[in-house]
């Protein structure tokens, strides 16, 4: 199975990525001689792990950028038939059993999100998953209020993750960045601090880009 080299900078990867649209997921996907599923309900990872694929993503599942020696993170962006995102994106999982205060530019998230690689993909219920074609790449860097915004977002959610809030914040927390919910199931359960300081079973959470965020940034890129 063709094997793809990892890209030595993030010129070379937004070449790359660029170079990928108009391409169809099957297109991609007969490269790699893999099969292309009827949906993603049961195999929601497959689109990204794809595009990473044939990128030459190099971080696997670690607790890091898809590109780590160049920063860059891979974020594929489902969209609709005028260009827009349909859902909110995915960042990584939260921790909910703190030992101490994260500084922002130590998270995780943080990490995710200081230079990001967006890769529109069509999301089209009409047309069938093999079918779905590539946009034009965009490399993607907060500005200075972008990342204040995300900061502030994250920085509250952590606190009150931290005080044992957690079943408490809701997904209309936050103006950028959200805390939801990630399992399979409501049956996956986790550790969590309570509010008196005791540890409580509950559902793992993640941190999520809202949508009406991304759709400001594929915004400012296209004036």
């Amino acid at each position: 199975m063709m094997r793809v080299q990892t890209p030595q900078s993030a010129e070379e990867l937004l070449m790359r990525a660029r170079a990928l649209a108009g391409l169809s997921l099957a297109d991609i996907a007969e490269q790699f001689e893999l099969s292309v599923p009827r949906n993603l309900r049961r195999e929601k990872g497959w689109q990204g792990q794809l595009i990473e694929r044939a990128l030459g993503a190099s971080s696997g599942s670690l607790a890091q950028a898809d590109f780590p020696d160049i920063g860059v993170e891979l974020k594929t962006l489902p969209i609709d038939q005028h260009g827009l995102p349909t859902e909110s994106t995915w960042v990584c999982i939260a921790n909910l059993m703190p030992t101490h205060a994260e500084r922002w530019q130590d998270s995780l998230v943080y990490e995710k999100l200081k230079r990001v690689l967006w890769l529109p993909v069509q999301d089209d219920d009409n047309i069938p998953l093999a079918e779905r074609r590539i946009g034009s790449a965009l490399l993607w860097q907060p500005d200075a209020q972008q990342m204040q915004r995300l900061e502030q977002d994250f920085l509250e959610l952590t606190e009150r993750i931290a005080l044992g809030e957690v079943e408490s914040i809701s997904a209309h927390h936050g103006q950028a960045l959200q805390l939801r919910p990630k399992a399979a199931n409501r049956k996956v359960l986790t550790d969590a601090r309570g509010p008196d300081g005791t540890i409580i079973k509950t559902l793992p959470r993640g941190f999520y880009l809202r949508r009406s965020f991304t759709i400001s940034v594929i915004q400012q890129h296209l004036l």
